[in-house]
């Protein structure tokens, strides 16, 4: 069992930078890939970066590649998306989710999820 709780979420200007974390619980998160998602109202969850449970391979979604990384520190059972040059379009809630074996693309592969951190970038 794993329990993630998000937090670093806020409201920045267009161009700024926001620091998520996703806090987990349990002695196996070593063993898990790690997603980071986004849901804008009206629409349906996307994914956002992923990491592998080793932090070695990472991989991004098109809208956010070279502007955000994603990284996990094993010793503090802790993922983090680091998210710079941040748009009015990034404006969502950021839930983390944990998986099995290799990094994944859709919401239905993620077997644990924390409750969100709402993102909202003005204008």
């Amino acid at each position: 069992q794993v329990q993630l709780v998000e937090s670093g979420g806020g409201l920045v200007q267009a161009g700024g930078s926001l620091r998520l974390s996703c806090a987990a619980s349990g002695r196996t998160f070593g063993r898990y890939s790690m997603g980071w998602f986004r849901q804008a109202p009206g629409k349906e969850r996307e994914f956002v970066a992923g990491i592998d449970w080793s932090g070695g391979t990472t991989h991004y979604a098109d809208s956010v590649k070279g502007r955000f990384t994603i990284s996990r520190d094993s010793t503090k059972n802790t993922v983090y998306l680091q998210m710079n040059s941040l748009k009015p379009e990034d404006t969502a809630v950021y839930y983390c989710a944990a998986k099995i074996s290799r990094i994944g693309v859709g919401p239905l592969e993620y077997d644990y999820w924390g409750q969100g951190t709402q993102v909202t970038v003005s204008s």
